[in-house]
């Protein structure tokens, strides 16, 4: 626990996360309730189908949400807290925590505090996720050349990996 508690004390990366998980630490540790799954990681990560991030990594052009006719940048911030497209699951989301403030900081320490939340906030990562990363994948079939072949390329050296020597 003390290691973890330097370590993120001087932090490379993950600012936001850090920020938000420091205060609740023990508690999110010694929690009784809760899976961390694949999507939930990658909404408070912000690693995963948002355009900031893709941009970033070379995957997207822009990095313009492209669910929302807001033109704002898409993040994991903007999908949890602003994205038009996801009010639907945002009221959901808002009615199990009880209230609106969607920050990190408070997410975490909501997910910490109640299992229901926790459900809650997986629930939304899922069911968000999923459509995000579908429509990743439409948009990365109809995408310009270079990107299909670089997904292409990274498929075909990944099987290669998994071959027995």
């Amino acid at each position: 626990m003390t290691e973890w508690k330097i370590r993120l004390a001087q932090p490379s990366a993950g600012h936001a996360i850090i920020a938000a998980v420091s205060p609740v630490i023990e508690a999110w540790i010694g929690r009784g309730h809760g899976v961390l799954t694949f999507r939930i990681t990658q909404v408070l990560s912000g690693h995963g189908c948002f355009g900031k991030y893709l941009c970033r990594i070379g995957r997207e052009q822009t990095s313009v949400c492209h669910h929302c006719d807001g033109g704002l940048e898409n993040t994991a911030r903007h999908t949890l807290e602003e994205c038009s497209a996801r009010a639907k699951p945002r009221r959901e989301l808002i009615a199990v925590l009880g209230g609106t403030d969607l920050s990190l900081s408070t997410v975490v320490q909501a997910m910490v505090d109640s299992e229901s939340a926790w459900d809650g906030v997986a629930s939304f990562c899922e069911q968000v996720m999923l459509t995000k990363e579908a429509a990743e994948r439409e948009r990365e079939l109809t995408s310009f050349p270079s990107r299909r072949r670089r997904a292409d390329r990274q498929r075909r050296e990944a099987a290669a990996d998994l071959r027995p020597p």
